[in-house]
């Protein structure tokens, strides 16, 4: 069943699979922000990303010099998580290990999601615990899609990325055939804060960035008062993604990266990895602000 958070401002959708926030709209307008998942595009609206960011290489994850298949992004998306707490304002999701994680990722972990609305703004906590006897390891990303435009208002050229300070972005580029970072890079902004959005920019898949500075981004129009406010910590990394022409622009904030497409190591030897030791926990924030 499907968990609705209300406040006086905003009603939020969460699904039990994947723990994934469908719909987050406001009460005065019904103005919807996220990204419906027409399978015409893209069937996703909000994903957690775990135990990986992105994809690995030959699809598979080395451990202690066993391989063990895994798929883009993880496998927390496609599993149900359980509600362990809730309120009219709060949700609090917990995702364990269990025979079927520890067949593609031989770590036990609890991971837990907790959803909190208040008025127009949805705080998101991750937990990661280390429930295992030895040391586990893995990234974490989010991957929430916006409509856009929204609510229909204006066109794509209309939109830009506002950061919360001047940045200088690299993009790096990922392989179509395998998703994983070709090593080619282009700077696309430089001392600025604003990047201008365009369909043209995602031809060659998503754009990635490597440690930005902002804590904070924006998804703003020039010909209208609506946006989005993203706020995060413990997210070095960024990832802007549409699939090609669609009316969504996904913006993630991750702790984790793509292989590169020579990567060949253990897990523990990916770059951006979180090593956590029996006992510890890992946490990170995203908050998603409606105006």
């Amino acid at each position: 069943m499907n968990k609705i958070l209300t406040s006086r401002l905003a009603e939020v959708e969460i699904k039990a699979v994947g723990a994934e926030v469908i719909s987050f709209k406001k009460l005065e307008d019904g103005c919807e922000y996220i990204w419906n998942g027409d399978p015409a595009y893209w069937t996703g609206h909000s994903p957690v990303l775990f135990p990986i960011v992105c994809a690995v290489n030959n699809g598979e994850i080395k451990v202690d010099g066993n391989s063990y298949n895994l798929g883009n992004h993880g496998f927390v998306r496609h599993d149900e998580f359980e509600l362990i707490e809730e309120s009219e304002t709060l949700a609090v999701y917990r995702h364990s290990y269990n025979e079927t994680t520890l067949a593609v990722y031989p770590y036990k972990f609890n991971l837990y999601i907790t959803y909190t609305l208040n008025a127009n703004k949805l705080e998101i906590n991750y937990k990661v615990e280390n429930v295992d006897d030895k040391d586990i390891f893995f990234q974490l990303g989010t991957h929430p899609a916006f409509n856009c435009p929204i609510d229909d208002q204006g066109q794509i050229q209309d939109y830009y990325l506002e950061f919360e300070q001047a940045e200088t972005l690299e993009r790096l580029f990922m392989n179509k055939s395998n998703l994983l970072i070709s090593g080619k890079s282009e700077t696309i902004l430089k001392d600025h804060n604003i990047l201008p959005l365009s369909h043209e920019m995602f031809h060659e898949g998503a754009l990635v960035f490597r440690n930005v500075n902002s804590q904070q981004v924006a998804l703003k129009s020039k010909q209208s008062a609506k946006s989005v406010v993203l706020s995060y910590e413990n997210f070095p990394n960024l990832g802007i993604w549409q699939f090609k022409d669609a009316p969504f622009i996904c913006i993630e904030p991750w702790h984790g990266i793509a292989d590169e497409d020579t990567f060949s190591g253990e897990l523990q030897d990916k770059e951006m990895i979180v090593r956590l030791s029996p006992g510890d926990r890992f946490i990170s924030s995203l908050s998603i602000e409606i105006n």
